[in-house]
């Protein structure tokens, strides 16, 4: 069947300025006239008008809807929600900033604006940029580097909780900062490349990690003290699966960026998960072991 503009906007319930809009931005494409210029429209155009007018209540803008002759309708249903999402995410944010800064008697601090402002401009598509360039500037020219901060990725960008605390949002944006530090990057890089240079495998690596974490857990849950005659077998076995002497080990120890350390925290914090976790406990005891042991 056949409308004119008119008759079509009194089906659809649309002004006829928006539907002539429609047609002339390209999200109701023309498809013929009368011999006078009047345009003509289908069935398939009112269905089309039903979709566009849903589509643009839930707010998807029209360059989006001109694409849908090239994409399917639930490829760019789904890119809206997670656009809705982002944006969801966003406010929740600024409302838990917003409320905790209204809960304090007075005037906002400078520090509330300064949060206020910082995280408008760090949401989770900024962290994960940052990211992936923490990652590609702290692994650059070592593959086996780059491959296990790649492999850890997941880990390193927490998700940030639908209804933060302060403490997790000011975590959020230090985290931010951190990532964003070129000292900090090329410390990391300095310090690595020479272990990774060695011909390492990173899931060889991970496993033996793992091995280590169990041998100083296992330790530590025993109440070996660091450093007493009990914990010396123990610290050899860790130095046999490392495949490293106290002293290479120490060393790696005493050029350890204590902000590495601080990066994990604020993981946690963000998520909400206890700190400090059983790798860091266990090597924090075969630190321990190593200083406190008399030298060989």
């Amino acid at each position: 069947m056949s409308y004119t503009i008119g008759r079509l906007a009194k089906l659809t319930g649309l002004p006829v300025k928006t539907i002539r809009f429609y047609s002339d931005a390209g999200v109701l494409p023309e498809r013929e006239r009368t011999p006078a210029g009047y345009r003509i429209y289908g069935d398939e155009d009112r269905a089309r008008l039903e979709l566009i007018r849903t589509l643009r209540e839930i707010g998807v803008d029209l360059a989006t809807i001109r694409s849908l002759g090239d994409r399917r309708l639930r490829n760019v249903l789904d890119l809206h929600l997670k656009t809705v999402e982002t944006q969801l995410r966003s406010l929740q944010r600024t409302r838990a900033v917003l409320r905790a800064t209204l809960a304090r008697d007075g005037d906002p601090a400078e520090e509330d604006l300064r949060r206020l402002h910082a995280l408008g401009r760090v949401g989770v598509a900024e962290m994960e940029l940052l990211l992936d360039d923490f990652v590609d500037e702290v692994g650059g020219g070592v593959e086996a580097l780059h491959e296990w901060l790649a492999c850890r990725r997941d880990a390193l960008l927490p998700e940030l909780p639908e209804e933060p605390t302060v403490e997790q949002l000011d975590a959020w944006l230090e985290l931010a900062e951190l990532l964003a530090d070129a000292d900090y990057r090329a410390r990391l890089h300095r310090q690595s490349r020479e272990f990774w240079e060695e011909g390492r495998e990173v899931a060889a690596w991970n496993e033996v990690n793992a091995q280590v974490t169990r041998e100083a857990m296992t330790a530590s849950r025993a109440g070996v003290e660091p450093g007493s005659p009990e914990s010396e077998p123990i610290l050899e076995r860790i130095l046999a699966l490392m495949g490293l002497s106290r002293e290479e080990l120490l060393r790696s120890f005493d050029e350890h960026d204590p902000r590495a350390a601080r990066q994990w925290e604020l993981v946690a914090i963000i998520q909400g998960t206890p700190w400090p976790p059983e790798p860091t406990i266990a090597y924090d005891w075969i630190e321990a072991t190593l200083r406190n042991l008399p030298s060989t």
